[in-house]
């Protein structure tokens, strides 16, 4: 029995066929990379806000830390003033070679009172944050930090005066002093009410977050 031919059915596709089809696949890859990058743009927005929340956070701090630290740096430096005025009251300050620091600083007895941190400033420059800010505010948070890192190296350099053999003579006691009171005012006093302003108008450039 002869087996029954069947009849095959070719479909002709013309160039136009060719050409949709080209096309829908060059319009999913487009929308794919678009949807993509609005995804990264809106994790990114998100993140930086975050970030920024937190330098606002940490200048929040800092500022109070720092208005506390001037209070207590002024006593510092009235304590100092009447040493070196009442020769009395100086001696305290170093008996036998030894420095008394209780003698010109009030409790808790301490160089610097405050840290002035940075933690949320130095993530933000890795995570590339500053060139999401305009120019003026990156400048205003710069010289923040350069501020405050100046300060906080006060403790340094009063240490290097306090822990130098020659101030604990007791014919330098007059110059150890002076040296001492320069230290507080050239690296902390002086410059604490400027920076104590451009923390808060940093706070308010930064309220936003």
């Amino acid at each position: 029995m002869a087996k029954e031919k069947h009849q095959v059915v070719i479909v002709e596709r013309g160039w136009k066929d060719y050409l949709g089809e080209c096309l829908l696949i060059v319009f999913s890859v487009i929308l794919a990379l678009v949807v993509t990058e609005f995804i990264n743009n809106l994790n990114d927005k998100k993140r930086t806000a975050e970030i920024l929340h937190e330098l606002k956070d940490e200048i929040i701090d800092n500022k109070n830390n720092e208005e506390k630290q001037y209070a207590y740096h002024l006593q510092v430096l009235k304590k100092i003033d009447s040493a070196l005025v009442s020769p009395a009251f100086a001696q305290k300050f170093i008996t036998n070679g030894t420095i008394n620091l209780d003698a010109i600083t009030p409790p808790p007895h301490v160089v610097i009172l405050h840290d002035l941190n940075d933690v949320a400033w130095q993530i933000a420059k890795q995570n590339n944050v500053v060139s999401k800010i305009n120019f003026s505010t990156y400048s205003l948070l710069n010289d923040i930090y350069n501020n405050q890192a100046r300060i906080t190296s006060s403790e340094d350099k009063i240490a290097q005066v306090l822990l130098s053999f020659d101030s604990r003579k007791p014919e330098n006691l007059q110059t150890t002093l002076i040296l001492l009171r320069d230290n507080y005012h050239g690296w902390d006093v002086d410059r604490a009410p400027g920076l104590i302003e451009k923390y808060q108008k940093a706070i308010n450039i930064l309220s936003k977050y």
